[in-house]
């Protein structure tokens, strides 16, 4: 167990005036282990007892799982501060439900002096707004639990702040978490749920029209029927993250395209199943289409970049299109984005039927254009001598 060199002198300092028989057959890395087995109230009783076991008890080491509620009203903002720089880096867990007088000023100094907090209860602390949101969502990016039941304070602002600084990434949020945001918050916009795979269609198919950006991306469980929920009740959907979603198909997206057409951003990284009609559908009925990842979708050809890229989008406003490890591609596809005249990246890393010429000839008609790819090294002919030629991920010429 280890501790502040503050404290270590502290401890030196008292423990040879301590008369108590326990500090001096104990060495203190163990009292200090045996303190930190016990709860808040515990702790207190032993701050009490002398000046050793003060800074042994309040050592910041024994403050990572703190839970406030049996205190509930009588926990003034002062406390939450003190606690708050005792236990700075050290606090994982805080519990301040019922807390009705805990205010902002007290939840920024938390924010700014436990930046580890991962899990944190403020159900019912009423007198809570969007700034304490605000404040943790810029400094607590391990944030991966949070309770604002009952905070009437708090809007959807508050959650867009913590959605863009911590993004959930807890195993343990389901459809019941997800479905009390779609209740409570019904002008939600943002919501960043990845790598969340506990969440079904079930939660999804409650967000209401107020959505613009989703990102469900590692959410494996979810089918078509999330999709047709989005295009139903998310009319205004502008940004949809749905990479390792593997279980999606074109139909699924015939129903997003036919009624999501304010579209801009959509990442369908490992959305294995789906194949050119997806591409026909998006191009047919998302017209702002801006950027596009379609990495390892394996069944990606030639003809669905060309359909694409006779769209309304490709013309005025895609800019970013991703097409790594999508074997069926070929120079054909660079042949057709010719047209894309506000192409500014394509991503092509194991693109094998896609060649350096292919690259030269769209480079030349698009020379602002960046691309990304990777060819590995010439081997040169055993009899030939000479160096190896030069190779560039970026598509530079040979």
């Amino acid at each position: 167990m280890t501790y502040s060199g503050r404290n270590k002198f502290e401890i030196a300092r008292f423990s040879g005036d301590d008369e108590n028989h326990i500090n001096k057959k104990l060495p203190k890395e163990l009292l200090l282990r045996i303190l930190s087995y016990l709860d808040v109230v515990s702790l207190c009783r032993c701050a009490q007892v002398s000046k050793l076991w003060n800074i042994l008890a309040l050592d910041g080491s024994n403050w990572q799982r703190i839970d406030l509620f049996d205190f509930q009203r009588d926990v003034e903002g002062p406390v939450i501060e003190n606690i708050s720089q005792r236990c700075g880096g050290f606090l994982r867990q805080l519990s301040l439900r019922g807390c009705e007088s805990i205010a902002d000023g007290s939840m920024k100094t938390l924010a700014q002096s436990c930046p580890n907090i991962e899990d944190l209860n403020l159900n019912k602390c009423k007198k809570l707004t969007d700034q304490t949101c605000q404040a943790l969502g810029r400094r607590c990016s391990k944030l991966q639990r949070i309770n604002l039941d009952s905070c009437p304070s708090i809007s959807d602002i508050s959650l867009k702040a913590l959605s863009d600084g911590c993004p959930v990434r807890c195993k343990n949020v389901n459809d019941k978490a997800v479905s009390c945001l779609a209740t409570y918050c019904p002008d939600l916009e943002v919501l960043n749920v990845q790598g969340c795979d506990n969440i079904t269609d079930e939660s999804i198919s409650r967000l209401g029209g107020a959505l613009r950006r989703l990102c469900v991306s590692g959410c494996s469980r979810l089918t078509d029927a999330s999709l047709c929920a989005l295009a139903a009740h998310c009319p205004d959907l502008a940004t949809l993250e749905l990479a390792q979603c593997a279980q999606l198909t074109d139909a699924g997206f015939q129903a997003l395209a036919r009624s999501c057409r304010m579209l801009e951003r959509m990442d369908l990284e490992e959305c294995v199943l789906i194949t050119d009609t997806t591409l026909v559908h998006l191009a047919m009925g998302c017209p702002r289409l801006e950027k596009l990842t379609l990495s390892h979708c394996e069944l990606i050809t030639d003809y669905g970049i060309k359909q694409l890229s006779m769209s309304p989008c490709a013309a005025e406003h895609l800019t970013v299109l991703g097409l790594d490890n999508c074997p069926l591609v070929t120079d054909g596809a660079l042949e057709h984005l010719i047209s894309c005249h506000n192409l500014q990246l394509i991503e092509l890393y194991d693109c094998q039927m896609v060649t350096r010429n292919a690259i030269r000839k769209l480079r030349n008609h698009l020379p602002n254009i960046k691309v990304h790819a990777y060819f590995a090294p010439v081997t040169p002919p055993v009899t030939g001598g000479g160096a190896r030629p030069r190779y560039c991920r970026c598509c530079n010429i040979i």
